[in-house]
């Protein structure tokens, strides 16, 4: 009895549902015209930091869907430098988090450029410099060998471990990805963003590395729905959306993958989430203009290097609290020089005490004047 989606001939023959589908497509397409229309109406400066911030937001939480947490201003300063994207406080990034901004770059800003073997490979390298995943040396720049037995995904605890998917054996990779490298570039009848559906199950179900297989489907994807866009801008991500929803993600590609051939639930849930994904941009939208229109207000005001570094992470979101000690920190200062800027922000209206108190002194940005809400 077959198992698995792959073990059934010619499996890739997809079908779906095309009318519930179409309708879906629809409201997607709808909702990227919209949000593309409306990041057009922002200056190139606004528009460079939304995509500075949607392209962090991809990098993370692609790699926490796979439990790897990086730092966000690595994440960030390591894009920055790419694009040519200017940013106050820019910091060292490890040599891995490199690799992963290169692979997810290359996926979006050079979408145009054809989908090879090679190509893929250089991105599986990229992903792990150093030959190693966690305690294990791994196949790297080439397809995974097997050679500890059949490539399983495993879910649960220790003990209790179960085994929701085992993906083809590795000597059907080559031939399985030659089929999916020639349908990527020269099938142009399906619709772009169906096409990231389409592509992201494909790729995910082949599994065709010892590691990384995630995320390269998932830069996959990005390349796609960049075609979709006709843009190198991205101002959306569909890896924080899979983030949120992981726990649907999986079941959802788990039935699929234990399935026939129809795969349209699988790209139903995949349409409702790029929508989700767009709808979430608003948030960071929102969080763009009001950091736009702070350094409006005090773009008199006398602010040092180290005042406007700290003010920019209060303003990008903070993680956790405020306080001297951490200013010094992440300054490289005295605690008497971080005291002093501190003080000098609160002169200035700009940071205030926290209410709440507490053993140390917490700060916060102050609430602006014609705004509804503090940043903190």
């Amino acid at each position: 009895m077959k198992t698995y989606i792959h073990e059934n001939e010619n499996w890739t023959d997809f079908t779906w549902y095309n009318k519930k589908v179409m309708i879906k497509l629809g409201e997607a397409r709808n909702q990227q015209g919209r949000l593309f229309g409306k990041m057009e109406s922002l200056g190139s400066d606004l528009q460079n930091e939304a995509v500075l911030d949607i392209l962090t937001l991809d990098v993370i939480k692609s790699s926490e869907i796979e439990g790897e947490f990086l730092e966000m201003e690595q994440v960030r300063s390591s894009i920055a430098r790419r694009p040519g994207i200017d940013i106050a406080g820019a910091v060292e990034s490890e040599r891995h988090v490199d690799g992963i901004v290169e692979m997810m770059l290359d996926a979006t800003q050079r979408y145009d450029i054809p989908l090879t073997r090679d190509r893929l490979l250089g991105w599986h390298a990229a992903l792990f410099p150093s030959g190693w995943s966690n305690l294990y040396k791994i196949t790297v720049a080439d397809w995974r060998k097997d050679t500890t037995g059949p490539m399983q995904v495993v879910s649960g605890v220790m003990e209790k471990e179960e085994v929701p998917y085992q993906a083809p054996s590795s000597d059907r990779i080559e031939p399985e990805m030659n089929r999916f490298l020639d349908w990527f570039e020269n099938e142009h009848e399906i619709d772009l963003v169906l096409k990231a559906a389409i592509a992201h199950l494909w790729i995910v179900t082949i599994h065709p590395f010892d590691d990384g297989n995630g995320r390269i489907t998932r830069a996959i994807t990005d390349m796609i729905l960049a075609r979709s866009d006709k843009s190198i801008r991205r101002f959306y991500s569909m890896s924080a959306q899979i983030r949120i929803e992981r726990k649907q993600y999986y079941e959802k590609l788990e039935k699929t993958q234990k399935g026939n051939s129809d795969i349209t639930e699988w790209i139903l849930w995949f349409l409702q989430g790029l929508i989700n994904a767009i709808d979430s941009t608003e948030e960071i939208l929102s969080k763009i203009l009001h950091k736009a229109d702070f350094w409006k207000n005090h773009s008199t005001t006398i602010i040092n290097n180290r005042q406007q570094k700290i003010i920019n992470r209060l303003l990008d979101g903070f993680d956790g609290k405020l306080t001297t000690s951490k200013w010094a920190k992440i300054n490289n200062c005295s605690q008497d020089n971080a005291f002093r800027d501190i003080q000098n922000l609160i002169k200035k209206d700009i940071l205030q005490k926290e209410a709440s108190g507490g053993r140390s002194t917490n700060y916060e940005l102050k609430k602006m004047q014609g705004t509804n809400e503090k940043v903190a």
